[in-house]
């Protein structure tokens, strides 16, 4: 029996299973509300049904919803993922808990809408065109010029977005998305098109505790263009409390936080960092994926986790702590392979050197041997994720490049019917 109430998590499915597990750890039932009958493709895979008290399924009467949720006597209400925040925010704020109201809360979601709430709040946004006509696209971008990123709406994970030089490119991107569903099963019925930014990509998270905000962790991407996709991210590494970019990204983050009404709970915000200055990519008000609050830990010895249980759970405790300096306990880094073949994986030859390396952690193996490796093109097909972690930033800094430097064909022993076919392929 719960000592600390309920806490209804919406749409939580694997990656939010830490979070899942804290708050039961904390003396709380754990309940998920569903905000489909149907459960997305992309998280089939991961049901942790086991975890849950008890589910809850939004069938679209938001009022049936809140009267089975009360009935719970919940002490929170939030989102454990990206499709849950609109829902999140509705029964939160029908039931007089800690919310982010619904006032922006479509802006939380939708790219576009979020990026306008971002320059209206006078925060630099990068400019964009929300794409219902491909001839107007065309033209926006002739004037526009240089390269254009062409995107779903209201996706995530680097699904479907498409990098375009030309107007030509940018039309078939868009033609490309028009008509397909998103990572989370919802049509694109629209596409977003915005101008690409030139610089180094950032992700600073944070909790939130009646509009006192928390930065746990903050991380720079590595990328590289292979497999056909330009600037994909091959890494995540660990930005220290001294680094002289983290003040600049924070001021800007906090400021587009309070744009967009985040004043509860957890958030994962990507900025680009320009020779103009700081620039939102887009903001996720939920947890950070890839298991990133495992491997702040290593770095910082805090993250978004239970930051998010006293946020919920002892706001008191939260306002006391919310201005503790960081105290870095090293470098940490997760490296995200890229396979440039596919066939039936017999295994990792080379994986033998990266555990040798002196910062290697652990290896989170999405294919295994005897699995199916796909091309990878996005966060979805990655075969496995590596961590780093030691105390010296320079020596992680240096494992990173040693693991893109091994990763490649040679990094991935298929089966022979599938190898010699696709590493000619690879190599063409």
């Amino acid at each position: 029996m719960s000592t600390r109430g309920t806490v209804v998590l919406v749409d939580a499915y694997a990656p939010a299973l830490r979070l899942v597990r804290a708050f039961a750890a904390a003396g709380c039932d754990v309940v998920r509300l569903a905000s489909s009958p149907d459960v997305p493709p992309f998280y089939r895979a991961g049901l942790i049904a086991e975890e849950f008290t008890a589910e809850v399924v939004h069938d679209g009467d938001l009022d049936a919803t809140v009267g089975r949720v009360a009935a719970l006597r919940p002490v929170a209400v939030l989102a454990g993922g990206e499709m849950g925040v609109e829902l999140a925010d509705s029964v939160s704020e029908a039931l007089g808990l800690a919310s982010n109201g619904t006032r922006r809360s479509a802006a939380r979601r939708d790219k576009f809408q979020q990026a306008q709430a971002v320059r209206a709040w006078g925060l630099r946004a990068t400019p964009q065109m929300l794409v219902d006509d491909a001839d107007e696209l065309a033209a926006w971008h002739r004037v526009v010029g240089g390269r254009l990123v062409v995107k779903p709406v209201r996706s995530a994970g680097n699904d479907g977005v498409q990098f375009c030089d030309t107007p030509e490119d940018s039309v078939a991107a868009h033609r490309r998305l028009a008509g397909t569903t998103d990572l989370f099963g919802a049509p694109n019925d629209r596409t977003l098109a915005q101008q690409y930014l030139l610089g180094t990509e950032y992700v600073v998270n944070t909790v939130s505790s009646d509009g006192r905000h928390r930065v746990t962790d903050v991380w720079r991407y590595v990328k590289i263009s292979a497999n056909g996709v330009s600037d994909r991210v091959a890494a995540a590494i660990s930005v220290p409390p001294h680094d002289p970019a983290r003040e600049v990204l924070v001021d800007y983050t906090l400021a587009v936080l309070d744009a967009l009404d985040v004043r509860h709970g957890p958030a994962h915000s990507e900025v680009m960092l320009t020779a103009e200055g700081p620039c939102l990519v887009e903001v996720g008000v939920r947890l950070c994926g890839a298991d990133t609050a495992y491997y702040a830990q290593l770095a910082c010895g805090e993250s978004q986790i239970e930051w998010t249980v006293d946020a919920y759970l002892d706001p008191e405790r939260f306002r006391m702590r919310a201005d503790e300096p960081v105290e870095p306990r090293g470098g940490a880094a997760m490296v995200f392979m890229t396979s440039p073949v596919a066939g039936r994986l017999r295994g990792y030859p080379l994986l033998g050197q990266v555990q040798a390396l002196p910062s290697f952690h652990d290896a989170q193996l999405a294919v295994v041997p005897g699995g199916s490796l796909v091309v990878t093109v996005d966060d979805t097909t990655e075969p496995l994720l590596v961590g780093l972690s030691h105390p010296h930033q320079e020596v992680v800094e240096r494992d990173v490049m040693t693991m893109l430097y091994l990763d490649g064909p040679g990094f991935y022993d298929l089966e022979p019917a599938t190898a010699d076919a696709q590493l000619a392929g690879a190599l063409a």
